[in-house]
């Protein structure tokens, strides 16, 4: 496989420094409340684990701008995924993020990488205080770095672009005395394995798939949750299934969160019952 690591790992590099350079020139981010910007997904929207929501990254308001890094890692019965990735939030209007993932085949041996860009718009809403909560949509354009492996599989493309709408709200008081957060998100896909696994195939392209996640804040720190993902299944020779999480996330403060969850992400490329970890360290300013 074609090594061109070091260059992508570069770019991200850039983007973050690029983001950090913006930030020092505009106000502190931090005047949104602990918690409203999220963690970092997989693929590097803010939002839970494995989904995007619709709140953008950072604490940063409408006269701030913000950064984020993150940095995760992914373990379940034959795989290992890594991420490092980037974001901006300009202005709570517009988020933009970097991510490189590289999926380690434990047991079939190698390794794939895919690139993925990011830009989400938050059309109108607060998380908090609005009766409707938060609507954002977003669009991440995904690249992987040697297709080889995909297209043996059958993938239609080794490049792919999803589009998606989030809706996020946190209800006060709504269980037991303590805050709930919901989210939805609805994506339009042909990403097999999450693009990992190309995209497209000779059972189907581009569908609607649905996401959701609920978490209570135990304290105004730690909030504990669940997701899922429904997800295209394009491959005949390699079933997908949805994928789900139960998530627990410690915000220490504005700047540095934790994140460590139980993942049950069915079968992949053939191995069955792919169940683990997961861990994710978060940076904002």
């Amino acid at each position: 496989m074609r090594n061109t690591g070091s260059s992508k790992r570069r770019a991200i590099t850039a983007a973050a420094t690029l983001g950090a350079l913006l930030a020092a020139t505009s106000s502190m981010a931090g005047s949104r409340i602990l918690g409203t910007g999220a963690v970092s997904a997989i693929e590097g929207a803010a939002g839970g684990g494995l989904s995007p929501w619709a709140v953008l990254s950072s604490t940063a308001s409408d006269d701030e701008i913000g950064v984020t890094a993150a940095a995760t890692r992914a373990w379940v019965d034959d795989y290992q995924l890594t991420v490092t990735g980037a974001s901006v939030n300009l202005h709570d209007r517009m988020e933009f993020s970097i991510a490189r993932q590289t999926f380690e085949l434990s047991t079939l041996g190698g390794e794939l990488e895919q690139d993925i860009y990011g830009a989400k718009v938050r059309l109108f809403g607060d998380v908090l205080y609005h009766p409707l909560g938060v609507w954002s949509a977003g669009v991440m354009h995904k690249r992987l770095v040697d297709g080889t492996v995909p297209t043996a599989l059958g993938a239609d493309d080794v490049n792919g672009t999803d589009t998606y709408l989030s809706a996020s709200k946190l209800l006060f008081n709504a269980f037991l005395g303590r805050n709930v957060l919901l989210n939805a998100t609805l994506r339009n896909t042909s990403a097999n394995q999450g693009g990992l696994l190309g995209f497209g195939g000779d059972q189907g392209g581009h569908a609607w798939m649905a996401e959701g996640s609920v978490g209570v804040f135990v304290t105004p720190n730690w909030v504990v949750g669940t997701e899922y993902r429904q997800k295209p299944d394009n491959l005949s020779v390699a079933d997908e299934e949805d994928w789900q999480s139960v998530y627990s996330a410690y915000f220490f403060n504005k700047h540095v969160s934790l994140t460590g969850a139980w993942l049950d992400l069915g079968d992949i490329a053939g191995l069955p019952s792919q169940r683990g970890g997961y861990l994710s360290l978060q940076a904002a300013f």
